[in-house]
């Protein structure tokens, strides 16, 4: 099984992908999706559509994991442009027949580092040890995809 874990934004997207095999999570990819910053909100949202709708040509996920919208913004702006993107990343998923699982970052924090308020360079750490990597996945955006992935993987290996 592959999970496709996405962080959302209209500037740069995190995507972490994860096998589930005989019940143990693997990172098989990473990286994000750049849109152009100078680009109106149509624009990027096209762009954001486009590099989900390659993600899912070239890997084939069974499930993916999408981090939730906040609903207490502190600028409430924030959350009416993310609910775009994640509008966007649910289409492309919708129009793939891939089934989404909305993923609170708290419970991907407290999942990964053992705090669900932790911060990122915490998740950056806690991922790279995770998945045996060199470095901390950069940006930070990587290293919260992964989390979602990697949180989803675990969720679905333990069952509800």
């Amino acid at each position: 099984m592959l999970i496709l874990g996405i962080d959302p934004g209209l500037r740069i997207t995190g995507y972490g992908l994860v096998s589930l095999t005989r019940g143990q999570p693997a990172l098989q990819e990473a990286g994000v999706l750049r849109m152009d910053a100078k680009g109106d909100l149509a624009t990027r949202l096209t762009e954001l559509h486009q590099g989900i709708c390659e993600l899912i040509k070239q890997y084939s996920p069974d499930r993916m994991g999408v981090e939730q919208l906040y609903a207490h913004y502190k600028h409430p702006r924030t959350a009416i442009l993310m609910g775009h993107a994640r509008g966007v990343i649910l289409l492309a998923a919708a129009q793939s027949t891939i089934p989404v699982t909305n993923m609170p970052s708290t419970l991907v924090k407290k999942s990964i580092t053992g705090n669900g308020h932790a911060g990122k360079r915490q998740m950056q750490l806690a991922i790279a040890s995770l998945c045996h990597l060199k470095a901390p996945p950069e940006p930070p955006d990587v290293a919260d995809a992964i989390a979602i992935a990697w949180t989803l993987a675990t969720r679905i290996r333990l069952g509800p």
